[in-house]
């Protein structure tokens, strides 16, 4: 069989592979934005829920740069590796060495992060305009919400071992148990606790717990559960940590910059949090049903090719990773930055979350889409590195995106500052930024600047390296994708004009009208880029 026509096997399996988790992890974002709707129903937008995002995006922060960050990228291409190579025996004592290692550390960080819970209050809250109770909330909260890192981590790892053998599916479904814990404490546990808000920790905690029991089956059918072990000198651990190390930074920039964005934003208006929290639920969508799954896919395959020295494979399923991904990011993008008031409105606004709390959360809908094709494209070009064991060069871009994001961020939030009108300057920059609502605007906006410039330095070291060549069609290709986006953005503007304010409207109206400029949109971009000759088979070969 030549390596063309092995090659389109391996493609339409990991179109499977997409179909496979995607599907899962499309059905955990449905439960997501029950989740959110559930949440911001029952809680509103403010201090309070300001406080719970705090409490929840330090572990989860930690929970992607250690899981699903840098050691997913770090654990897979070695797991890959011995199961390609060595024994079944070698395989088991690679996970259970790990598990061990891996759980011994996040124990340590897990209570540090416990004991340090009144300073991450104080570096978290707005200290220019304190509201009463908020730190002493974050604090509590934390202490429920740390010890998840310590099982989600793990979680993490059993996830890697089952992708690797192609089972996508159980791991992209093990999110829903978040998603449903959630819901339970925003409809139940809020009426049992006090501060209602309290029973969100305790959701976050038993999700951690159940996650990891729910995949714990399927590892053992692939005879991998052993007893963890302590395996710090373990030559293939230590391989793992040395990989891991500097993917702590390279693979995990956008959850850095969405800590930084924490940070800021606590120094901001009342609800800057929950309003960034509200934008992020939009672009979890298509990033976790295509762009994380198809970087969670093409890992496993990518590391098989460089193991087998197989170049031309490695070119053209690295190529039709990044013709899969604009095909889709692009008009997610261009629907979410045009229907970002829409989206909002249709979704969030019932209950305490109202008119003014849909405008705040579309600002930040807006700026953080401009960056959705960059959130993606980076999650399909770092696994080229990672399957390559090289962690060094991400990391490179990342702490250069990392600063980037920052100064970004302050030169936003000078410029915003500058436009306020002297009416509202009275008391000084910092309390001006405490007080005055949408400037939070600013860190959606950077972050996606960041992406871009993450992208471009990786693409650029990528094409260096020389293991990447570009398959014929790629002019053809983006005209075709430009076209098509340009009809439907047409399309939703015209669309737009004519629809009512969504802030004011009535609930069964906003959805109809939601509705209506969804699906049209997405069938004036089916229709064109049929019409311009993209057809499905497209997604399976070159």
């Amino acid at each position: 069989m030549s390596g063309e026509e092995a090659a389109k096997p391996r493609q339409r399996s990991m179109a499977r592979g997409i179909l496979s988790f995607g599907s899962m992890t499309m059905l955990s974002r449905v439960f997501g934005l029950v989740r959110d709707t559930s949440f911001n129903a029952a809680f509103g937008a403010g201090a309070m829920t300001d406080a719970f995002w705090v409490a929840f995006r330090i572990p989860n922060f930690m929970r992607r740069l250690f899981a699903e960050g840098s050691f997913s990228t770090a654990f897979v291409p070695v797991f890959t590796e011995i199961k390609e190579k060595r024994s079944h025996e070698d395989l088991k004592a690679l996970v259970a060495r790990t598990s061990g290692t891996l759980g011994g550390v996040l124990l340590i960080v897990t209570a540090l992060g416990m004991l340090l819970a009144p300073w991450f209050a104080d570096a978290f809250s707005n200290n220019i305009k304190p509201v009463p109770g908020q730190h002493e909330l974050i604090v509590h909260l934390l202490w429920w919400t740390f010890p998840f890192l310590l099982f989600v981590s793990l979680t993490a790892l059993a996830a890697g071992a089952l992708n690797s053998y192609h089972r996508f599916g159980l791991p992209a479904l093990a999110p829903i148990i978040l998603n449903i814990c959630m819901i339970a404490g925003a409809w139940w546990g809020s009426k049992l606790a006090h501060p209602p808000i309290m029973a969100m920790g305790w959701a976050v905690l038993a999700a951690g717990v159940l996650q990891l029991l729910f995949l714990m089956p399927a590892l053992a059918k692939l005879d991998l559960l052993s007893m963890p072990r302590w395996g710090w000198n373990h030559p293939d651990v230590r391989k793992v940590m040395r990989l891991m190390v500097p993917t702590l930074i390279g693979s995990s920039v956008a959850q850095i910059n969405l800590l930084f964005d924490t940070f800021v934003a606590s120094k901001l208006a009342a609800g800057s949090q929950s309003w960034l929290s509200a934008a992020d639920r939009f672009l979890e969508l298509p990033l976790g049903v295509f762009g994380i799954a198809l970087g969670t896919v093409i890992l496993p395959t990518l590391a098989r090719h460089h193991v087998n020295t197989d170049r031309a494979g490695f070119s053209k399923s690295l190529d039709w990773g990044l013709r899969s991904t604009m095909i889709i990011i692009l008009p997610a993008m261009l629907g979410l930055m045009l229907l970002s008031v829409p989206l909002v409105a249709t979704i969030f606004q019932h209950g305490r979350f109202d008119a003014f709390a849909t405008r705040m959360a579309a600002l930040s809908v807006f700026g953080l889409s401009f960056g959705l094709p960059a959130f993606a494209l980076v999650k399909t070009v770092l696994p080229a590195f990672y399957a390559r064991q090289d962690t060094r060069t991400p990391m490179r871009a990342g702490i250069t995106a990392l600063i980037a994001n920052m100064v970004f961020t302050a030169l936003l939030l000078a410029l915003l500052y500058a436009k306020l009108p002297d009416s509202v300057k009275t008391g000084g920059v910092a309390e001006t930024l405490a007080t005055h609502p949408g400037l939070h605007f600013a860190l959606g906006l950077a972050s996606a600047l960041s992406s871009y410039l993450n992208l471009i330095l990786l693409w650029r070291w990528l094409r260096k390296a020389g293991v990447y060549d570009a398959q014929p069609g790629w002019r053809s290709f983006l005209l075709r994708v430009g076209i098509a986006n340009a009809a439907m953005a047409a399309f939703l503007l015209a669309g737009l004009h004519y629809a009512p304010d969504f802030t004011l409207a009535p609930a069964m109206l906003r959805i109809i009208w939601l509705g209506i400029l969804v699906a049209g949109g997405g069938l004036i971009y089916g229709l064109a880029m049929l019409a311009l000759g993209f057809r499905l088979s497209d997604f399976r070969e070159h």
